[in-house]
C-alpha cells in the first residue's frame, strides 16, 4: 500500500508540471494571438485601400475596352491589354498554396486542412499531372511528401508573427510560377480564423484575380489622375494587390494556428487539474484505507494481548 501511495504522489507531481508547463504555453499563445490580431486590423485597411484602387484602375480599363468594341468602325489602338492577373485562361493545371504549422500541440488545426485538401484533391482532379503543391510549414510539406505528391515548393519557419519582407519570397515565388505558366490558377487553402474557438478550412481562388466588382466603388465619378497610363500603374499596382491578397491569408491562418493553440493547451491544463484532482482523491482514499488498516491491526493485536 506503501508503494501504491508513493506512486500516486509521483504521478501527482508529474501531472502538476505538466500543467504548469501547458499553462505556460496557453499564455504565450493568448500573447501571439492578440498581437496577431491587432496586426492583422492595421493591415487590413491597407487591403482594402490597395483593393480600391485597383478596382477603380481595372473598372477603367474595362469600360475603355468595351467601348473599343463597341466601335465597329475603328480598331483597337490604343493597346490595352489586361495584366496576366487578370486575364482567365484555359486550366491545364490547378495550383495549392497550402499553410499549415510547422510544428503540433495546436488541436485539430493541422489535420483539418489536410483532411479538406485530400477531399478536394480527389473530387476535383483525376490525374497527378492536373495540380500542383505549395507548402508554407512544415506538417503540411511532410504530408504531401509522404504521399509522393508533386510538391513543387516548400516553406518552413514563418514567424509567430510574419511580416511582409519575411514572407515576401513566398509570395513573389506563387506570383512568379503563376506568370510563368506552372499553374493556370491558384488556390490558397488554410483555416480561416473566425473567434478563439471556432476556425474554419478556406480554399480562396487567389490568381487570376477574379473577384473585382466595380459596384463596390463608393463614388463612380472618382477619377484617378495616372502617370504614364493607367495600364503602366495597373501593371505595378495589380502585383501588389495579389500579393497583399496572400499576405493577408498567411496571416489569417496564423491567428487561426495561435488560437487553435490557446484552446489546445487550455485543455491540456484543465485536462491536467481534473487528473490531479482524481488522483488527490484517489491518494486520500488510499492513505485512509492504509491508517484504517493499521488501526485494525493495533487494536487486534491488543485484543489478543488480552
Amino acid at each position: 500500500m506503501a508503494q501504491s501511495l508513493m506512486d500516486i504522489q509521483r504521478q501527482i507531481a508529474s501531472t502538476k508540471k505538466t500543467g504548469q508547463i501547458t499553462q505556460a504555453m496557453q499564455m504565450v499563445s493568448g500573447a501571439k494571438l492578440s498581437q496577431i490580431e491587432k496586426r492583422t486590423t492595421d493591415y487590413q485597411i491597407y487591403s482594402n485601400k490597395i483593393r480600391d484602387i485597383v478596382t477603380h484602375l481595372a473598372a477603367s480599363q474595362l469600360l475603355q475596352i468595351q467601348d473599343n468594341n463597341n466601335d465597329s468602325s475603328s480598331s483597337n489602338d490604343l493597346g490595352i491589354s489586361l495584366s496576366s492577373l487578370l486575364e482567365q485562361r484555359p486550366v491545364k493545371k490547378s495550383g495549392y498554396l497550402v499553410i499549415t504549422s510547422d510544428r503540433g500541440l495546436v488541436g485539430g488545426y493541422n489535420s483539418t486542412i489536410l483532411k479538406a485538401m485530400m477531399q478536394m484533391i480527389n473530387q476535383d482532379h483525376q490525374s497527378p499531372d492536373e495540380y500542383v503543391m505549395m507548402a508554407i510549414g512544415g506538417v503540411g510539406a511532410d504530408f504531401f511528401k509522404a504521399r509522393g505528391m508533386n510538391l513543387a515548393y516548400e516553406y518552413r519557419g514563418v514567424s509567430d508573427i510574419p511580416s511582409f519582407n519575411e514572407v515576401r519570397e513566398i509570395i513573389q515565388t506563387a506570383v512568379t510560377m503563376y506568370d510563368s505558366g506552372v499553374f493556370d490558377e491558384l488556390y490558397v487553402c488554410y483555416n480561416h480564423h473566425v473567434n478563439t474557438l471556432t476556425s474554419a478550412f478556406r480554399a480562396e481562388k487567389m490568381l487570376p484575380i477574379t473577384d473585382l466588382d466595380v459596384g463596390e466603388i463608393a463614388d463612380q465619378n472618382v477619377e484617378y489622375l495616372v502617370e504614364p497610363s493607367n495600364e503602366a500603374v495597373l501593371d505595378r499596382v495589380l502585383p501588389q494587390y495579389a500579393e497583399s491578397l496572400i499576405f493577408g491569408a498567411i496571416m489569417d491562418a496564423k491567428t487561426a494556428e495561435h488560437a487553435a493553440s490557446t484552446t489546445a493547451m487550455k485543455s491540456a491544463t484543465d485536462n491536467a487539474n481534473d487528473l490531479i484532482s482524481t488522483l488527490s482523491t484517489q491518494y486520500n482514499r488510499a492513505r485512509q484505507a492504509a491508517i484504517t488498516t493499521e488501526i485494525t491491526e493495533i487494536v487486534g493485536g491488543a485484543a489478543a494481548l488480552e
